[in-house]
């Protein structure tokens, strides 16, 4: 295995376990997931990453190494909560995901739980992507699930979510630069676009822009960040559910250009280090 020192903080385990992305799978301390057509093997001891099935580079923008890390939980640290969150999981870092891997995902993802949701995205790879090895198969690209219908994609248990898993597909297929151009469009017009397909809400949108394009302004409300949010920052709100759009645009003035970096720790902090009995 081939290794890279690390000159910024990073857990390895905390970023891939934390809801964010769906492959990895972990076993005696090693972490792997097919990326990108390949199978990639990571372990992390203190300071230092073992790798095997990418390269230096890949692995860097993956994990997001390339980025000043202390300098955005610097950014995000405006409160006892946050302060909290970010001295429990210092280390933690967003993926930049492949998008249309992961604008596929959170379509998956809507209205559903982690590991339904892991096993959708492993069905569709191994019904119509290729082997990366022996065991894992790679995510399927647009051209080859928009050629396939809703019949055949529905086998993969993702129920009504078969036809907007189509037409993302068809629509990512038809447009071979929709990954530059929502990359160079601000977030709230990236947003708009993707809003444009069928079955993507402001919440899917939000995770494929934070995830899948590092547009860090990008703030998914689930469940519960809206509780985090209601309890902590609006004092209960009588009870009354904050409405999606409340929220975000609270968390984009409170934390600013990073939010959804304080979005990502408030979650890891209460419901990941928390159920590890940390």
């Amino acid at each position: 295995m081939r290794k890279l020192s690390l000159d910024g903080p990073f857990d390895l385990s905390l970023t891939v376990s934390c809801g964010q992305t769906f492959r990895w799978k972990e076993e005696g301390g090693q972490w792997s997931a097919p990326v990108n057509g390949s199978v990639w093997k990571v372990r992390q001891i203190d300071d230092t990453l073992l790798y095997e099935g990418c390269s230096e580079d890949e692995l860097i923008h993956y994990f997001a190494l390339d980025t000043d890390l202390d300098e955005i939980l610097a950014s995000i640290d405006t409160d006892p909560l946050i302060h909290k969150a970010v001295l429990a999981c210092r280390g933690l870092r967003i993926c930049r995901q492949p998008p249309f891997e992961c604008l596929i995902s959170y379509i998956c993802a809507s209205c559903s739980n982690i590991p339904m949701i892991a096993k959708r995205i492993e069905l569709l790879s191994e019904t119509f992507g290729r082997p990366a090895d022996k065991n894992r198969f790679a995510f399927p690209t647009a051209d080859v699930l928009a050629e396939h219908g809703t019949d055949e994609i529905r086998c993969c248990k993702t129920g009504y979510r078969d036809k907007f898993i189509h037409e993302a597909s068809v629509y990512a297929a038809e447009n071979p630069h929709w990954i530059e151009q929502l990359s160079a469009m601000p977030y709230p017009d990236a947003g708009c676009e993707l809003m444009k397909l069928p079955g993507i809400g402001p919440k899917v949108a939000d995770c494929v822009l934070l995830f899948g394009f590092a547009k860090y302004e990008a703030l998914p409300v689930d469940v519960w960040i809206e509780r985090i949010f209601r309890t902590q920052y609006f004092d209960g709100n009588g009870g009354k559910k904050l409405p999606y759009n409340t929220t975000a645009e609270f968390g984009r003035k409170h934390f600013g250009e990073f939010a959804g970096y304080a979005q990502e720790y408030l979650y890891a902090e209460r419901e990941i280090l928390s159920k590890r009995g940390e």
